[in-house]
């Protein structure tokens, strides 16, 4: 399953890179293997986060706009909690698991 909300809402309103404050797009692992992705979206007008995910718990796809903070997290219907992968972090683990 793909990622497309974000993908259309850009599209659709144009938006451009001088338009937001924060974008990312990462999958979610563990143990080296895909779990789950999640993209934020973060416009410089609203501060709206708008998020849309795959969930790593149960695999349902979801959208949920909330106001943007940091640290940054968001409740898939499951009850699961999806946070952000630190890139550090993330970097870390591949070292790691070339490594092994």
């Amino acid at each position: 399953m793909e990622l497309t909300e974000i993908k259309k809402f850009i599209a659709t309103n144009n938006i451009k890179p001088d338009d937001f404050i924060y974008h990312t797009w990462r999958d979610i692992e563990e143990d080296g293997v895909s779990k789950g992705k999640i993209r934020i979206l973060v416009l410089k007008k609203d501060n709206i986060a708008r998020t849309e995910f795959i969930c790593p718990s149960c695999g349902k796809h979801g959208y949920k706009e909330k106001e943007w903070e940091r640290p940054f997290s968001i409740k898939c219907d499951c009850g699961n909690t999806i946070k952000v992968p630190k890139l550090k972090d993330q970097a870390k683990r591949e070292m790691k698991s070339r490594k092994d």
